[in-house]
């Protein structure tokens, strides 16, 4: 029996250090193999690293191709199908305000007051209320001033004094429809159309007065109000405020009848 014992004793560390050195070869195995793939990795070529052109945001084409593009006019390429009429036409623009602004000196004040008036109308593109009130301005003065003239001149006048007054006074009533009309913080129309419909009401002053010069003014000036008070809810404040006043005796009435 102890005989066996001692046998069986000898075949278990016999196993045991089998295991522990198979153990060991493992690790090492392991080792190794990282080590491998380190190298193959550290030897392997680098990727090519992305563009930002490559990975989707838009990129410029380069100059030559973008000639080429300009010449071939594929149907597919929207960007030069649209850039060769624009570029066209800027150039035609440009030789046709040079060569007129070139001819004479009113010729070129002419072509310096057209850009000033499109680069304006460019940075007044998103305010369409104020471009409406600018442009009927100015039309509004230009007829009131020629109905002037035009009935002073019908009258046999000197077409002095009076003609100014008269527009002198409508270039005062036009200001006022445009200032009116953007003085409330709170407009609660359109402060564009408030400033038409006063020119409107002006020129319609001015034909008055053609036949009847002394009124022209003061009706203008009456139909203006009137128009901006309707507009900015004048009428309606003023109608409460006539209330409130109207009410006031029998408000201290009823004070006065609580207190006795």
């Amino acid at each position: 029996m102890a005989g066996a014992n001692a046998a069986r004793a000898k075949k278990r560390q016999v196993s045991e250090t089998k295991g522990v050195g198979s153990a060991g070869e493992r690790e090492d195995r392991q080792r190794n193999n990282l080590g491998d793939k380190q190298r193959r990795a550290d030897l392997a070529p680098a990727p090519p690293r992305r563009s930002k052109s490559a990975e989707g945001s838009p990129s410029r084409p380069p100059l030559p191709d973008l000639l080429r593009r300009l010449v071939r006019q594929e149907r597919e390429d929207t960007l030069a199908v649209k850039l060769l009429p624009r570029v066209v036409f800027t150039l035609a623009a440009g030789y046709t305000l040079f060569y007129v602004g070139s001819s004479s000196a009113s010729a070129f004040i002419g072509v310096c007051l057209v850009l000033v008036l499109a680069l304006a109308g460019w940075f007044l593109r998103h305010r369409g209320q104020l471009v409406l009130a600018l442009i009927s301005t100015p039309v509004t003065l230009a007829l009131t001033g020629y109905m002037a003239t035009v009935a002073e001149v019908a009258r046999g006048g000197p077409g002095g004094a009076i003609t100014g007054q008269a527009v002198f006074g409508y270039w005062a009533l036009t200001g006022m429809a445009l200032l009116g009309a953007w003085m409330l913080k709170d407009h609660p129309g359109r402060r564009g159309i408030t400033v038409v419909i006063a020119d409107v009401v002006l020129i319609f002053a001015a034909f008055v007065g053609t036949l009847f010069p002394v009124v022209a003014v003061p009706i203008g000036f009456l139909g203006i109000v009137a128009v901006l008070m309707i507009r900015g809810r004048g009428f309606t404040a003023m109608h409460q405020r006539t209330k409130t006043v109207l009410a006031l005796p029998a408000r201290i009435r009823a004070r006065m009848g609580k207190g006795s």
